[in-house]
């Protein structure tokens, strides 16, 4: 009996996991990292953020070249980049040194991810798109939740620059099944689907992504989720050794919180399949974040939620906040001028959505240090749901005139 091949989309997503492992490896090993290279809190903070610099820098441009430079080329050129990082971040002595691998892997990162949502788009019929790119809205939570739980395992047996080996080598096992199993980009750009962005000028595209409403939209929504949620997972670990907890259950605790993330984006998927309005779940998402981390993190004249119901309220935080990005990811495509745009509009969403992951962070480490502890952090949460759920509006009216300009 012949064995069935994985479909080529499942292996953009599965690629997409490995990429995002490189993200996630950081926060269970900051402990162990402000122990043997004397980091401050400050620079921890930095430090989770600091991979996303390219994408606050350079996500629009790259988004831009993409097509040009073909996408299944992108997404290896990524994967090669982050395994080089990877590799030499093993061998970091100082904070300094970390810090300036983590941009070089933020380069890899952006690479080897941004081109999937336009890639999946000519790899899967259409009726199928909404449901994919519920998954691919998945590949964040479960390359973090993997890693979280890994990480313990192998640090205990190699320590932290083991940890750092061991993802290189899963990038290039990566890079290697990409390359294997989807189509060239020569073959892509040939199927009905295939964009013509090729022939188009880059600042026509970039005009015509930049005068529509949909995708500031949509990258302004990204910032506010991916802002709180890589400050509260990023800090997790943190904050449990803090209490005492073993490196081992600290990590699965984290990995679990991580994990429900994907409930979210996957449901997203399904939803807007049935024909859930965007602007529902997005405002479901955002509203159960911001009281997730209310209960979570605040207390009250020495009052707060027992430890069990505060681990709950995070785990509905990341769970149902996994709404959020799914539906973008989905709306991205959507509320694209053009097919030729859909690769700019994404690498305009991951700018907005690195700035919000290089801002985040910082911010919540820097209201836990003036307040001397971690109860405040819901100030920050909740100030970006409420922006969230503002611009979740704004996106409704977008899909009914996708081409308004944003000061319309």
């Amino acid at each position: 009996m012949k064995a069935t091949r994985l479909h080529p989309a499942w292996v953009v997503i599965v690629a997409g996991v490995s990429v995002a492992m490189h993200i996630g490896k950081l926060p269970p090993a900051l402990p162990v990292l402000r122990e043997a290279l004397d980091i401050s809190l400050l620079q921890a903070g930095f430090l989770l953020s600091l991979v996303q610099l390219a994408g606050m820098a350079l996500g629009l441009a790259i988004g831009l070249g993409t097509d040009a430079l073909g996408l299944r080329r992108s997404m290896l050129l990524g994967m090669g980049i982050l395994c080089g990082a990877s590799a030499l971040g093993g061998f970091a002595q100082d904070a300094h040194s970390l810090l300036v691998l983590r941009a070089v892997e933020g380069v890899g990162f952006l690479l080897g991810s941004m081109p999937a949502p336009s890639l999946l788009r000519q790899l899967v019929a259409p009726q199928d798109l909404s449901r994919m790119m519920g998954w691919w809205g998945a590949y964040m939570p479960l390359g973090t939740a993997l890693a979280l739980l890994c990480a313990p395992w192998v640090m205990g047996a190699l320590g932290w620059p083991g940890w750092w080996w061991s993802l290189s080598a899963l990038s290039l096992l990566a890079m290697a099944w990409l390359a294997q199993a989807v189509p060239s980009d020569a073959v892509l750009r040939q199927s009905p689907t295939g964009s013509n962005a090729v022939a188009e000028r880059w600042t026509s595209r970039l005009r015509l992504t930049l005068q529509s409403g949909g995708p500031w939209w949509v990258s302004l929504s990204f910032a506010m989720y991916s802002c709180q949620w890589l400050a509260v997972i990023g800090f997790l670990p943190t904050v449990n050794a803090q209490l005492g907890m073993s490196s081992t259950l600290n990590g699965l605790l984290t990995a679990t919180v991580a994990a429900a993330n994907m409930l979210g984006n996957v449901m997203s998927g399904r939803f807007l399949s049935q024909g859930v309005p965007a602007r529902r779940l997005l405002r479901l998402g955002f509203g159960v974040m911001g009281l997730g981390t209310v209960l979570a993190f605040g207390e009250w004249q020495g009052w707060a939620l027992p430890a069990a119901l505060r681990f709950v309220c995070v785990v509905l935080f990341s769970a149902v906040g996994g709404m959020i990005p799914g539906t973008l990811f989905s709306m991205a495509v959507r509320l694209a001028p053009t097919p030729s745009t859909v690769s700019t509009t994404v690498g305009w969403m991951q700018q907005w959505s690195a700035a919000g992951q290089f801002l985040g962070p910082p911010a919540v480490a820097w209201v836990a240090v003036q307040a001397g502890g971690w109860q405040w952090t819901w100030l920050v949460t909740v100030a970006c749901c409420v922006v969230g759920m503002g611009l979740s509006g704004l996106i409704a009216r977008a899909l009914r005139h996708p081409q308004e300009m944003p000061n319309g």
